[in-house]
């Protein structure tokens, strides 16, 4: 299990995808691979948390969780990282502030899925991810409207890149971030778990 970063050097641009990842699901591989694709990223980092303050639900153990992640994801760009644990980092701005002082030169990006754009005003800091790291968003089912319509993308509004020039935003400074629609994969970590298809190990 890797509970570091992989081997990143400065002028690499990383993309970072956190979660609970509860379970890890081939929704999670697919914005995964298209965000490499149409942010040009030299690499993806799966951030997984040791657990998600906005939810009350503890996850299931980090380890498990982590394992099932490297199962699925076994990608050459792409990297399962349990960090946020080793370094005790409860919440992202926070994570990224730590990244961004022990990986000077690596241009990271933020990476979620439409649904967390539509409640990102919720979480701490949450104008600070955004006026630090470009912020890349891939759609999923059932959110555009909202994630469109939310308080993040109406203030940061002037700050947004047009999906045809998604290219652009690892390099760009922040504010910056990019909405893109990606083919789409309806499954969620919640599903997965009503269905009992993740029940205790």
């Amino acid at each position: 299990m890797m509970m570091g970063l992989p081997h990143i050097r400065a002028g690499m641009t990383v993309g970072l995808l956190g979660g609970s990842f509860d379970p890890p699901h081939q929704g999670h591989r697919a914005i995964s691979l298209a965000a490499l694709r149409r942010f040009g990223l030299d690499h993806l980092v799966w951030l997984v948390s040791p657990g998600n303050p906005l939810k009350p639900r503890p996850p299931a153990p980090l380890r498990r969780r982590i394992a099932a992640a490297e199962a699925l994801m076994d990608h050459p760009k792409v990297s399962i990282s349990g960090i946020e644990a080793e370094w005790g980092t409860r919440y992202t701005a926070e994570t990224l502030r730590k990244l961004r002082h022990r990986h000077p030169g690596v241009r990271f990006v933020w990476l979620m899925g439409a649904d967390n754009l539509a409640d990102f005003h919720r979480w701490k800091d949450w104008q600070q991810i955004l006026d630090t790291v470009p912020v890349g968003v891939l759609a999923r089912p059932g959110d555009r409207i909202s994630a469109r319509l939310s308080p993040a993308a109406r203030l940061y509004a002037p700050y947004r890149l047009k999906g045809g020039q998604s290219r652009l935003l690892a390099q760009a400074s922040a504010p910056a971030w990019c909405f893109v629609n990606v083919p789409m994969v309806n499954v969620s970590s919640t599903e997965i778990r009503a269905r009992g298809e993740w029940g205790e190990a």
